[in-house]
């Protein structure tokens, strides 16, 4: 009973926020989906830091507040790794429902709401814990999830029914839905575009969408609702994120096996770099 309480509380104390490390290293980390990994890249030679094997299927990942720890949503183990950045290993994992793909993370409250593809569903999750409170249907295949700055709303996309749902995170239910649409660029199918990725500027005033199939990034005016440039990307484009200073655009491209490196200013390609197999996501340290 001795060595099981142990056990326990090792776990438990891997998912507990971890001191100060150094932060702002810059490294880029890349989920990549069939060769269940992460690719830490270094960020001024783009060459490889570590190869990283995780749980099967990574996708979406977010750093703590503090950066002490990366979480890693692994669609077909059911889990969320739990990386501490300064050892670059896993060392916990949270249990979510079936097929985890995207979430967001609220530290203060210490909870991950997280969207599970198969599961047509979003699992409440206290991190400390280790449980799931509440399990929210939602239409079939749930992609984005954004947590309102005060925590009482959770938005969270359907990808196949076009909706968004507002959901009550501490009641565990959904309180609206909102009808949603795709607008393809010029020369594409419409077939081809589906909207996925999405980052914005710290001034909101530009937002950036990877468009999948259709190999491009849409540069979105957002006070006009306007489109003011398309990026030409790699093959199925689809996670994204912005550099710190916001100079440099990093886009995943799932059929390249690839990350886009955009000059944000230029809104020109600069390099793409080879990862794993089917690269979905990417984060930095900084």
């Amino acid at each position: 009973m001795r060595e099981v309480l142990f056990v326990l509380a090792l776990g438990a104390a891997a998912l507990l926020p971890a001191p100060s490390h150094c932060k702002d290293t810059g490294l880029i980390f890349v989920s990549n989906e069939k060769s269940n990994n992460l690719i830490i890249l270094d960020p001024q030679t783009y060459q490889v830091v570590k190869d990283l094997k995780v749980s099967r299927r990574p996708r979406d990942m977010h750093f703590s507040p503090d950066h002490s720890r990366l979480y890693v949503a692994c669609g077909d183990d059911d889990v969320i790794d739990v990386i501490d950045v300064a050892k670059l290993e896993v060392v916990g994992k949270l249990a979510t429902g079936p097929s985890p793909e995207t979430f967001a993370l609220d530290d203060r409250r210490r909870r991950i709401y997280v969207a599970n593809e198969e599961g047509s569903s979003v699992s409440v999750i206290d991190i400390d814990q280790n449980i799931i409170v509440h399990e929210v249907p939602t239409g079939a295949e749930p992609e984005g999830v954004l947590i309102s700055e005060d925590g009482k709303t959770l938005y969270v996309t359907s990808e196949v029914s076009d909706l968004v749902h507002m959901i009550d995170p501490d009641g565990g239910f959904v309180t609206a839905d909102v009808v949603v649409g795709t607008r393809p660029p010029p020369g594409m199918r419409k077939t081809d575009v589906t909207p996925v990725g999405l980052v914005m500027t710290k001034d909101g005033r530009t937002a950036y969408v990877t468009l999948g199939h259709a190999a491009h990034v849409a540069v979105v005016d957002v006070a006009t609702r306007k489109i003011a440039a398309y990026i030409l990307v790699g093959k199925r484009s689809w996670g994204a994120t912005l550099s710190r200073d916001e100079s440099k655009l990093f886009v995943a491209n799932g059929f390249g096996d690839d990350v886009t490196v955009i000059d944000a200013k230029s809104r020109k390609a600069i390099i793409s770099v080879p990862v794993g197999r089917i690269p979905w996501g990417v984060a930095i340290d900084d």
